[in-house]
């Protein structure tokens, strides 16, 4: 039988923030129920050294390793990764890692209707090495093992920083997602039947996140006590627990003020729970971050002329401002700083993505047409 769990907050922050916060900690702890109970220590160690989500992530892909350990490679004699023994472990090599990483490309799980095929790239690789390497580096230092073999984990090649094209939108491409989400240009006949009842809450946050660059989980944890109209301000939970109070421009006042008193159902409307909650459903629940991702892949796929699928995501609205900010004049600093960067460097990489830089500089080497020119 599943206990409710119920919040006593004596904290500042609000609710939703907290169970946010509670809903990663309780799925870390099932992770662990099923992780040798020797592995105590590490727990601790994720859990005071790395962000929640951070922590999350490792557990998942250390659980990964045991399952394949157990189910897959014939290292372990254990039935359940919780039973896998120190003396295992102790015994596997860099060699055994490596050959797990490279089963990571490309693996099956069948389940009683299908059979799934998963693929990663090497960004997810280097994450799962990532996490295997501090796995086995804190074994070493609890001595659980008598060596590390971290140092034999084979290199994986990703992209270094700035080396990817920053994708974008141009400020053209901006004004036509906003028009689309003003008067429905773009959209299909069935997107309309929805449009025509969300589209005050959609233009206000594709607009927030035009301006202030916000990550997808600090919209979607905004509530209507987050703004204070009055001073001109609303606030917002940044990584690792951080609190920043934004400024009020009067573009994002006019499509919050419209969305409130034009659109947002009444408290009888909305489900028990969430009547604080900024930006509803059409059921009167808090919006998911999925589906705030889907409204702006709709919203942006209209602006690049492109499906819906290849729609741009929230990140890029956040490298949209950074762009826009920066092609104003502003300084990198203070762009940095309403970002929530943590190293400036970061914030140097969208200095360097200048609008129309390429077109620019092959404006005027038109080889074909200037050939045209001189035969005529």
């Amino acid at each position: 039988m599943t206990k409710n769990i119920r919040i006593n907050n004596k904290s500042d922050k609000p609710n939703n923030i907290i169970e946010k916060e509670n809903v990663i900690f309780f799925e870390c702890k099932d992770i662990e129920k099923q992780l040798p109970k020797y592995l105590r220590s590490y727990f601790i160690y994720l859990k005071s050294n790395v962000l929640p989500m951070t922590r999350l992530a490792y557990l998942h892909d250390v659980l990964f390793f045991f399952n394949y350990l157990v189910f897959e490679s014939g290292i372990s004699k254990a039935v359940t990764p919780a039973d896998v023994s120190t003396e295992e472990l102790n015994e596997i090599t860099a060699m055994d890692v490596n050959i797990f990483l490279d089963y990571c490309r490309k693996y099956t799980i069948e389940t009683k209707d299908s059979i799934v095929v998963y693929e990663n790239g090497n960004r997810a690789l280097a994450r799962k090495r990532s996490s295997i390497s501090v796995f086995f580096k804190q074994l070493y230092r609890d001595g659980l093992v008598t060596g590390n073999i971290t140092d034999g984990f084979d290199p994986i090649r990703v992209p270094k920083t700035g080396e990817n094209e920053i994708k974008a939108l141009q400020d053209d491409e901006v004004m036509i997602m906003l028009d689309s989400v003003t008067n429905g240009d773009g959209l299909t006949d069935h997107e309309k039947n929805y449009w025509v009842k969300t589209k005050l809450r959609d233009k206000a946050i594709l607009v927030l996140f035009l301006t202030y660059g916000l990550r997808l989980s600090e919209l979607q944890q905004l509530n209507i006590t987050s703004f204070n109209f009055s001073r001109g301000e609303f606030k917002i939970y940044r990584k690792r627990g951080k609190e920043s109070m934004m400024p009020l421009n009067k573009s994002v006042s006019l499509v919050i003020d419209d969305y409130l008193t034009s659109e947002r159902p009444g408290d009888e409307k909305i489900a028990e729970g969430h009547e604080d909650a900024m930006f509803l459903s059409l059921q009167g629940k808090r919006l998911t971050e999925r589906s705030i991702r889907e409204l702006v892949k709709k919203y942006t796929s209209i602006a690049l002329k492109t499906s819906r699928r290849a729609g741009y995501s929230p990140h890029k609205l956040r490298a949209t401002a950074a762009t826009s900010l920066i092609g104003r004049g502003n300084s990198i600093y203070d762009v940095q700083a309403l970002l929530d960067h943590e190293q400036v460097t970061t914030t140097q990489l969208y200095a360097k993505h200048k609008q129309n830089v390429k077109r620019d500089l092959v404006k005027d080497m038109e080889w074909e047409m200037e050939r045209k020119e001189t035969k005529d």
